[in-house]
């Protein structure tokens, strides 16, 4: 599967394994997994909070029951992600060494390779607000947000330089790693899963970074 399913795949055969045997989870799971990623709540955070809950049903009165459902591992993922970003003082972690990302950031998008009349001059504007922003002050957060806008419109350029048939290719890749879970997740994880590998096929094409605080 894409690197952009490699989220939800990872916490479907992680949960699979530990629950003990076979279970295909359902749509309601799929788009638990997918509010985990859109809250940016990193895998390796899901997998403890899975792995506590199930723990935690071992040495319960119910362990005989088979647990059913992924939902069941909600609340210890919550629980996990809090204790993560208490870890992280609130973003403090973060927004220290946020000036170095974003000054690696730039660089990146002004070593971007064969970049179209679109894409070049867009790359260059966003590098130099990068360094601007990077000497000045702002949360982790808020600058994701503004991240977000500067990938999305680099994207679009990005698309139009490359092209219809080169762009059909990518989507075609896309479309083949997403084949088996096609019949098994919700359109709108689907949905998500094309963007994601469609944005991060377009920047490796041309070497150039994510631009995200929490990639």
């Amino acid at each position: 599967m894409s690197s952009a399913g490699t989220y939800y795949q990872a916490v479907e055969e992680f949960f699979v394994s530990r629950r003990g045997d076979p279970l295909f989870i359902s749509n309601a799971d799929w788009l638990l997994i997918d509010g985990w990623k859109r809250r940016g709540i990193p895998l390796r955070i899901v997998l403890r909070g899975i792995a506590d809950a199930l723990d935690g049903h071992a040495h319960s009165w119910s362990r005989r029951q088979k647990v059913g459902s992924l939902a069941y591992c909600g609340s210890e993922v919550d629980v996990a992600a809090e204790r993560w970003q208490r870890a992280l003082a609130l973003g403090e972690e973060e927004t220290a060494r946020l000036p170095d990302l974003l000054a690696r950031m730039a660089d990146g998008l002004d070593a971007g390779e064969s970049l179209g009349h679109q894409a070049r001059p867009l790359a260059e504007a966003i590098a130099r607000d990068l360094r601007e922003r990077a000497s000045g002050s702002g949360s982790a957060r808020e600058t994701e947000a503004w991240l977000y806008e500067r990938e999305s419109a680099l994207r679009e350029a990005l698309t139009q330089d490359d092209g219809a048939e080169a762009v059909a290719r990518l989507r075609a890749d896309i479309e083949r790693e997403l084949l088996p879970y096609r019949d098994r997740m919700p359109q709108t994880v689907q949905d998500q899963i094309r963007a994601e590998a469609l944005t991060r096929g377009l920047f490796e094409a041309h070497r150039l970074p994510r631009l995200s605080v929490f990639l």
